[in-house]
């Protein structure tokens, strides 16, 4: 072989050696970004190295097991006092699972659309949970699912005995008011581990799904003591929620969608109020529109016009239609029974694809419009956390109302007079439910517009 092959064997070797290393580094790169990217979320993985492996892997196998028995029992279409009282036992192993008030949850998570299977396969695939870890005081560990779908929170006794007390109510608010912010329970359990303490854990839907574009959150409570949290420490695994001193000088903008959301607001916190609870907070983020979620939303308020509209064109000017705030703008179903995914063929072609309905079948009549109106309905995105999500002019919002734990008893009263004296004239989060529903009422009015 003569110098001329063996210079470009030698090329050719050195060619192929550096598009190797040039694809490995690109991958350590991938790889190293997507890491440092959770990290910085005070997102892990509870791989085989986390401290929580044990428990979270048996917590996944414990609920593969409940709920594959689950799936085979019918939800009843109406629920009695035996259903909230329930807590069914299962013996999985070395394991005990309990399943409390199964019934009740399991027809709130068929009234949001989310089926047995997508349940399941969220909270047992074979993806490791993510630790979540923020600044928030709480001492609840708090887990997503691999698809960041659904957090788990465990919880103590007190929290367990007051929440199944007051599930009913919890229940009825929510069927009065189905597009209410308040966050929604998905299941509550227990696992009892070998020579261990019982865990209480929760399932509930996490207000910030999806979150891709999501790099700002705060958590809102109306108050000024304690709410600043320092947004630019760097080199610290945990997620920066930031509060309430944090938004200042800042707005919710929302448009004509406003009224709504201070109403529901008010709605929401006066059921709280009538628990004798505090301390519970607004998580809030928002992210801004493609241009194609502007267009559609643009597109859509001709849509929103024929749903306001009377079924008869015919009738008397100074008979005026009732009128919805929030028709306009949303591109997506009016409740759970009117508008979904094949509106979008509707708007393009005219022709009804078998998914959606007829442009002209939104005309609401006047007794549904009123209903609508009585249940504090609004159209929602076409989003599987839709009643979390609501659009303003550019931006997208996510709103939720979590922690309503806290009772107002002997030692938060206690902690009440000690702050009136460390903190005279300043407003602090331990006062009286109605204090604080007002106070925080009044907080989503002067931050939104």
């Amino acid at each position: 072989m003569d110098k001329r092959s063996d210079l470009r064997l030698c090329h050719f070797g050195t060619a192929r050696r550096r598009r190797w290393w040039g694809l490995r580094r690109r991958w350590i790169y991938i790889y190293i970004t997507f890491t440092f990217t959770w990290r910085m979320l005070g997102v892990f993985k509870t791989n085989q190295e986390h401290d929580l492996c044990s428990l979270t892997c048996l917590m996944k196998e414990g609920l593969h097991a409940v709920l594959q028995t689950s799936n085979n029992t019918t939800v009843p279409d109406k629920l009695s006092a035996e259903h909230y009282k329930s807590a069914e036992t299962q013996v999985h192993k070395d394991l005990e699972m309990q399943t409390f008030a199964g019934p009740v949850f399991a027809g709130l998570r068929r009234s949001l659309d989310i089926t047995e299977e997508e349940y399941q396969r969220s909270l047992s695939s074979d993806g490791c949970y993510l630790q979540f870890i923020s600044n928030s005081k709480s001492k609840a560990d708090f887990f997503l699912t691999n698809d960041k779908r659904f957090f788990l929170k465990t919880q103590n006794t007190r929290e367990v005995a007051f929440f199944l007390s007051n599930l009913k109510a919890y229940m009825d608010h929510l069927e009065k008011y189905p597009h209410s912010l308040m966050v929604r329970f998905l299941g509550l359990y227990s696992i009892q581990i070998p020579n261990k303490t019982k865990k209480y854990f929760i399932v509930m839907q996490n207000v910030f799904y999806p979150d891709e574009r999501i790099n700002t959150r705060y958590d809102i409570k109306g108050c000024e003591v304690g709410r600043w949290t320092d947004p630019a420490s760097t080199g610290n695994p945990v997620t920066k929620i930031l509060k309430d001193n944090n938004f200042e000088g800042k707005h919710i903008i929302l448009d004509k969608q406003r009224s709504w959301l201070v109403d529901q607001v008010e709605i929401d916190s006066a059921f709280l109020r009538s628990l004798n609870v505090l301390d519970y907070s607004i998580l809030l983020a928002h992210q801004p529109l493609h241009q194609d979620e502007l267009d559609r939303k643009h597109s859509f308020s001709n849509l929103s016009m024929h749903t306001v509209k009377p079924m008869d064109q015919d009738s008397p000017a100074e008979e005026d239609p009732p009128t919805i705030p929030l028709l306009e703008g949303y591109s997506a179903r009016l409740a759970s029974d009117t508008i979904d995914s094949g509106l979008d063929h509707v708007q393009n072609t005219g022709e009804h694809s078998g998914h959606g309905i007829p442009l002209q079948e939104v005309n609401r009549t006047d007794a549904e419009l009123l209903e609508f109106q009585a249940h504090h309905r609004r159209l929602l995105p076409n989003l599987k956390n839709s009643v979390h999500v609501i659009d303003g002019p550019k931006l997208r919002y996510f709103v939720g109302i979590v922690d309503f734990f806290t009772v107002y008893g002997v030692k938060k009263r206690q902690e009440n007079l000690w702050k009136s004296l460390r903190f005279p004239g300043r407003a602090f989060s331990t006062v009286s439910p109605a204090t604080y529903s007002q106070r925080f009422c009044q907080w989503v009015k002067d931050h939104t517009k």
